[in-house]
């Protein structure tokens, strides 16, 4: 079969540019990336369609083709949008319909043929595959990623700030496209139910698509890189070893050396909410007697000590860090030290747990949680925030395969930790049950299969039909989405 991939914002490369440097090259690109080479290695062709950009501050994506060495069979098709400049994803709504998409149309007539099926990715690809649907006839599927109404919220928009937002973000013209693009999709793929139900059932999308219907949504989670992340010693053990054993060593105080690690790999982010597991150890005198935290932070060398070239949110984060340490006699108790790569991640997570060690991911709230179960398929028990995703891919039935902690409540995330340190029968449960559990659900494959199992049934049958219309601007960007198209469905609908 052949299938198109559809995520014109940030790059593909052999290399993996950038990747992490800026967000339109997070974890979205590493979801196209995986997926579509678990497709190829099935025998597939597949086709990653994203923009060409010849810019001096972002090379390596000046060819139209690129590809992977060893996978055959797919391709990375780069095609203009905007200009030859990098541009934000928030910058490319005014070309995707009067130049990406006809640049595609273009791209498979001169190659005399076209794919069976695309699956589209954010906002921006799905309002693209609508477009592409209606010129091809090619069913498509959504995975959205995050939606706009949702970061709206969290920005806390109201009707007085809401011009200065737009302004930046151009929420009115994602918000409508995002609406388009799940209202036109053969499909709608989600990490968990919970992100259909909460994402997708957001007042903002009311008239475009309904979470109570079931032939319109298909479950398919996201999966962990077995490559890198297993118990199987890789080739960055010994010097992520050798690093975490000297900032112990200077961090750590000498008589705790032995002692287990709680580690909390998540980037510094207000969300991630760091600060409530430091919470969780001054709380808990048990749990300070019992183990260390250990806080990574991508990128320096002493971040305990010398943090000023952080960003200014994450500096505020480890102010605060640093502060209660002091208020509350932790150093000597908490230890960091940067991991730069995902290699040095699963490295350091292979030692900690023969060192019967516990990950934790506190976030007030995570829509998926792929980190956990990376850590998890290195031997590693993970305690996890109960809020988002991970309250479906920690239990399935009774059966549990990480602990789910309260976030809010430091005393809670304190519990959950201790019961797995404290006890070396529960620790070796999790420790076979977190590998088991990847093994059998959380892998690229089995997504892989998931979108396939989807493709198949689309083929195989009538297919949805789309009845929003396709808003003038996406073809005649002078025509633009105005503020109150914006208002109406944003704060009207609420």
């Amino acid at each position: 079969m052949h299938i198109a991939f559809i995520n014109p914002q940030g790059n593909f490369d052999p290399q993996d540019r950038y990747w992490t440097e800026h967000p339109d090259f997070g974890g979205q690109l590493v979801y196209v990336k995986e997926v579509s080479l678990a497709l190829g290695r099935m025998g597939h062709q597949v086709d990653i369609l994203t923009r060409r950009i010849v810019d001096p501050e972002w090379p390596g994506f000046e060819e139209t083709l690129d590809a992977y060495p060893g996978e055959k069979n797919v391709r990375i098709v780069r095609l203009p949008c905007g200009g030859d400049r990098f541009l934000r994803k928030e910058e490319l709504w005014p070309y995707l319909g009067s130049e990406w998409v006809p640049n595609i149309l273009k791209f498979y007539a001169e190659e005399k043929g076209i794919p069976e099926a695309a699956t589209a990715h954010y906002g921006d690809g799905a309002l693209s595959g609508a477009l592409l649907k209606r010129e091809m006839n090619i069913p498509y599927t959504m995975t959205g990623h995050s939606l706009g109404a949702q970061k709206m919220d969290k920005l806390g928009v109201t009707r007085d700030n809401l011009a200065a937002i737009d302004a930046r973000f151009h929420f009115a013209r994602r918000i409508v496209a995002e609406r388009v693009g799940m209202n036109h999709a053969s499909r709608i793929i989600t990490s968990t139910t919970q992100e259909r139900m909460e994402q997708y059932g957001h007042p903002a999308y009311r008239g475009a698509v309904d979470t109570r219907d079931d032939e319109r949504f298909t479950v398919v989670p996201p999966g962990v890189n077995l490559r890198i992340f297993s118990p199987d010693l890789g080739a960055d053990d010994v010097k992520v070893q050798r690093r975490i054993k000297a900032a112990m060593i200077r961090d750590i105080a000498q008589v705790r050396r032995q002692l287990p690690l709680v580690i909390a790999s998540s980037r510094l982010d207000a969300k991630k909410n760091h600060v409530g597991l430091v919470r969780a150890f001054i709380h808990n005198q048990d749990l300070r007697a019992r183990a260390n935290l250990a806080i990574v932070v991508r990128g320096l060398q002493d971040p305990l000590h010398r943090y000023d070239a952080l960003s200014v949110g994450e500096k505020a984060i480890m102010d605060e860090i640093t502060e209660l340490m002091a208020a509350h006699n932790l150093w000597g108790k908490i230890v960091a030290f940067p991991l730069d790569s995902q290699a040095e991640l699963a490295a350091a997570y292979r030692y900690l747990a023969q060192r019967r060690s516990v990950f934790a991911l506190t976030a007030l709230y995570e829509p998926f949680g792929l980190a956990p179960l990376e850590a998890m398929s290195c031997g590693l028990p993970a305690v996890v925030t109960k809020n988002g995703g991970p309250s479906e891919s920690m239990w399935e039935g009774a059966q549990e395969f990480g602990v789910l902690v309260d976030p809010a409540d430091p005393d809670d995330v304190a519990r959950g930790l201790l019961r797995v340190i404290k006890s070396e029968r529960v620790w070796n449960y999790f420790h076979r049950a977190g590998m088991e559990r990847v093994l059998s659900r959380y892998t690229w494959e089995r997504t892989a299969e998931g979108y396939l199992r989807v493709i198949e049934s689309l083929l195989a049958g009538k297919g949805h039909t789309g009845d929003l219309e396709i808003p003038a601007y996406f073809f005649q960007p002078d025509q633009d989405i105005s503020l109150s198209d914006l208002e109406a469905l944003y704060f009207e609908a609420v």
